[in-house]
């Protein structure tokens, strides 16, 4: 390659990253979102949410990509390996994204987007896909990875006299005690 190659091969790179940035700027703001940057080309969104109270993603602009990472669950209690086979069922219908576990084993959402395909529109359907996945699948996840720790939330909330109702979604789970 040689150095005018080079400076345009930058100045493209550079270029792709700036429009990647406004891109998702336009989309988070069109989508009335809360987001931070905390270095420059990373956004911290939260995104609202219905089972999970909110789920928070990480967009970070790189040089030749945009990855998306938000965390699902933490690693779950019981039932490993049913709880990895249905996210693994699951990820042939997601888009853009896919479920993952850390060194930890705790379950996220990540992707990855070639800077040229991030556009607006782009931006909110990931952030859709995040949250439909990370939301939606939350009381599953919870359910299958941790019905003990639900039960004996409910035994001592109702020992105490206490509020159960945000656990009023796996009743099921405690009738079957």
């Amino acid at each position: 390659m040689s150095t005018g190659e080079h400076t345009h091969a930058h100045a493209d790179s550079t270029d792709a990253t700036a429009r990647a940035r406004a891109a998702i700027e336009h989309a988070l703001r069109d989508a009335g979102l809360e987001w931070e940057t905390p270095a420059e080309g990373t956004y911290v969104v939260t995104l609202p949410g219905t089972r999970k109270l909110s789920t928070t993603c990480s967009l970070i602009v790189g040089r030749h990509s945009l990855s998306v990472n938000a965390f699902v669950v933490r690693h779950p209690d019981e039932n490993h390996a049913e709880v990895h086979r249905w996210l693994l069922e699951h990820n042939t219908r997601l888009y853009g994204v896919a479920y993952a576990i850390d060194r930890l084993g705790d379950v996220y959402l990540v992707g990855r987007l070639p800077l040229p395909a991030v556009t607006p529109e782009e931006v909110d359907r990931l952030l859709g896909a995040v949250l439909e996945n990370a939301d939606g699948a939350f009381n599953t996840l919870l359910e299958m990875g941790f019905a003990s720790a639900i039960r004996k939330e409910h035994a001592w909330r109702t020992s105490r006299g206490e509020s159960t109702r945000n656990l009023e979604a796996f009743g099921h789970l405690l009738r079957e005690e």
